[in-house]
């Protein structure tokens, strides 16, 4: 399988700075605003789907052991999946490494799929991928997985996707701290309570979707995601000094 369309999708689309009600609209806000450059608001560009994007056909001929059809699919969920590994993970390489090992488990379990969401059967594989690359970094830490400085946080070809021409240098360099910020205190969260945050507040996904991909129940679902969102807010407040400065007032992310 071809590795091309592991490439970074860390998009970034110019935020439009509101004031917000509600916490989850706040950090769902500062995530769009730390944004990089490239990475989509609900999983990051993928063809669009036309005449030439019948999923239940391709998935019908994936299902037949037909690679070309599963290619097109991944082309169409490349982003999103990836999009959520590195936010599970927190680093380029190994987020293409968990995105490369789901899809090659999606196309050998293809014919587990018994019809619903394509979308949250796959994401439900990346997800459960990331608990196992996360489980096994805590078994076997390697000296890769410690950061020596606030640059480490983001490697180079990550930081690359954050430029974005229209941005002042002190702009850039407020959102490029930001980012690290917000993916950091990610990290910090329970794993699950980490896939919530990610699926909900960064790639869109309603209750019930996530629901679908972590096999959680729905009021599971909303704890996870109230007790994720109050965690980051905790540690965003720690940090005012790299907020917009209309979210750096103890109500502002409540």
């Amino acid at each position: 399988m071809q590795r091309a369309w592991l490439g970074p999708a860390l998009p970034g689309e110019t935020a439009v700075w509101r004031v917000m009600d509600g916490m989850a609209a706040t950090l769902r806000a500062l995530l769009r605003f730390a944004a990089p450059s490239g990475e989509g608001w609900g999983g990051g560009p993928s063809p669009s789907r036309g005449p030439q994007f019948d999923e239940t056909a391709l998935i019908a001929a994936a299902q037949r052991g037909h690679l070309p059809a599963f290619n097109q699919l991944i082309l169409h969920y490349q982003g999103l999946a990836y999009n959520v590994a590195y936010r599970m993970v927190g680093d380029s390489d190994t987020a293409s490494d968990a995105t490369q090992d789901a899809f090659i488990k999606a196309f050998r379990r293809l014919d587990q799929y018994r019809g619903g969401s394509f979308k949250s059967w796959l994401l439900r594989i990346v997800t459960n991928t990331c608990y196992d690359t996360l489980r096994a970094q805590k078994r076997r830490p390697t000296s890769s997985l410690d950061r020596d400085d606030e640059d480490d946080e983001m490697d180079s070809e990550h930081d690359s996707r954050l430029v974005d021409h229209s941005e002042r240098p002190d702009d850039y360099a407020m959102r490029r701290e930001l980012a690290a910020a917000i993916q950091a205190a990610i990290e910090r969260l329970p794993e699950d309570q980490r896939a919530a945050l990610v699926l909900a507040d960064i790639e869109g996904l309603d209750y019930q979707e996530i629901a679908d991909v972590t096999g959680a129940a729905l009021g599971t679902v909303k704890s996870r995601l109230s007790r994720a969102r109050a965690k980051v807010r905790d540690i965003l407040q720690e940090q005012k000094e790299l907020l917009p400065a209309q979210y750096r007032l103890t109500d502002s992310l409540r």
